[in-house]
């Protein structure tokens, strides 16, 4: 049974609207999948794949038997948000699938998904109080998934829990920063709902360390959790950066999101009939892409200053490691020119961008594979077209005049981030504790509090 690459609504429907791109997968499909996964012995994907330790192996047995709600009480065992994780995760479980030694992995997040949709139909997801208090009190700065990952933990060992969170609404960049058409923010607004009834207060558009005080907060509380994330964006400081119509690619995606949410009149950067330049080949790259493609831009091109990533697995990069290769995601499927190895040296305009001018380089990389400085190539300058240009190019932590570190006392880390201090009863997780990762990372660390 290979496996299944038809994932997506029809392109030319999915295209004009922010609905989910991927089409529901029928029961009888994920039992054929969930069928081919091995009775490995050792599971790489449940101990070295995912940072949750989900029952992999169980599950898919559950699901190819048609036992869903046993493959629901395994998913939920250990993964709290498995309707999130299951449409934006890389699923690093499947890359370390014992089947891609010669073959494709077992589709184990779609499984996942299609585990937790049932159970959601079926009524089976219930709130789950603690079956006593405790008579702590904890702090919550931050109510993406690190943080919302921390209150469910604390909250079902017994803790009084209050959540801050700065911006209108719960989520983070689950609701603020991934696009509608991957993650459907109803279901964000539904998990509220459960967690409140499970007894977690929400405090919403409140600001610790200029609202409400750090120190209050720790005096006020027996722990105080720090779950900010890593706010300050990657800027490309090249000429012309502050040409009108360059922006960080949380413009586009965080106020489109508003947008649609009903927060804003109007998304603040609108790419209808422009030529979109997005810089950076990661996954907010695509998010830029797709969001770019829906507003009706004239064109989208998309560069990368790292050189283009190999259709398959190199030698440096064996299994069961996470494949370094090429991806395409439904964004790019719309039509997107991709380049690789282009370094941006300055933005053209008057009173406008209006090009970009970029310069090939060559990579040179260590024996493990690993990239090393890069050389410009000569008389490979060249100018790009663009009326609106998107950085997204990740995060590098925390900013230096971050105001919760001064008002706890605490130092930033020389990666700008934030240390946890036991002895006053003050823990970081997340990526504000260990730099920009993946969600599943986030909720993984929020889970590992030892409180």
């Amino acid at each position: 049974m290979p496996r299944i690459h038809d994932l997506y609504r029809p392109l030319d429907e999915r295209i004009r609207d922010w609905r989910e791109v991927e089409r529901p997968l029928e029961d009888a499909e994920l039992r054929d999948q969930t069928a081919r996964c091995l009775d490995c012995g050792l599971p790489f994907c449940h101990g070295l794949g995912c940072p949750l330790g989900n029952l992999v192996p169980d599950q898919n047995r559950a699901v190819a038997q048609g036992d869903w709600r046993r493959a629901w009480d395994l998913l939920s065992a250990n993964s709290d948000f498995p309707e999130f994780t299951s449409r934006i995760c890389p699923a690093l479980c499947e890359g370390s699938c014992v089947h891609q030694l010669d073959d494709e992995s077992v589709m184990i997040r779609q499984s996942e998904k299609r585990i937790t949709d049932h159970a959601f139909a079926a009524g089976w997801v219930v709130p789950r109080p603690p079956a006593r208090e405790n008579g702590k009190k904890a702090a919550i700065v931050g109510a993406g998934p690190a943080g919302l990952s921390a209150a469910v933990t604390l909250r079902r060992r017994g803790w009084a829990v209050t959540v801050y969170e700065r911006r209108a609404d719960i989520g983070g960049l689950l609701r603020y920063g991934i696009p509608f058409f991957k993650l459907d923010k109803a279901l964000v607004t539904r998990r509220r709902a459960l967690l409140e009834a499970e007894g977690i207060r929400f405090v919403t558009g409140v600001e610790v360390g200029r609202d409400v005080s750090a120190e209050w907060l720790l005096r006020s509380h027996d722990a105080l959790i720090l779950a900010v994330g890593t706010p300050a964006a990657r800027d490309l400081p090249v000429p012309g950066r502050d040409l009108p119509g360059v922006h960080l690619a949380l413009d586009l995606l965080e106020g489109q999101n508003r947008y649609l949410s009903g927060e804003l009149p109007a998304p603040p950067v609108n790419a209808e009939g422009k030529r979109v330049l997005v810089i950076g080949g990661g996954d907010t790259g695509s998010d830029c892409v797709g969001t770019a493609h829906r507003h009706g831009a004239a064109s989208v091109t998309q560069i990368e200053i790292m050189p283009k990533p190999p259709a398959d697995r190199a030698e440096n990069n064996p299994w069961p490691l996470w494949p370094q290769i090429l991806r395409t995601s439904s964004s790019h499927l719309k039509g997107c020119t991709r380049r690789w190895s282009l370094n941006t040296l300055r933005f053209l305009g008057e009173t406008h961008v209006e090009a970009v001018e970029v310069e090939t380089v060559d990579w040179s990389f260590t024996p493990e594979g690993r990239p090393l400085k890069p050389t410009p190539v000569p008389n490979t300058r060249e100018i790009i077209p663009a009326d609106l240009v998107l950085l997204a190019l990740g995060f590098t932590g925390l900013p230096p005049d971050f105001p919760l570190a001064a008002q706890l006392g605490l130092s930033l880390t020389p990666r700008h981030l934030l240390p946890s201090d036991p002895s006053r009863h003050i823990y970081a997780v997340g990526d504000c504790a260990s730099g920009p990762s993946l969600v599943v990372r986030a909720l993984a660390s929020g889970k590992s509090l030892p409180l």
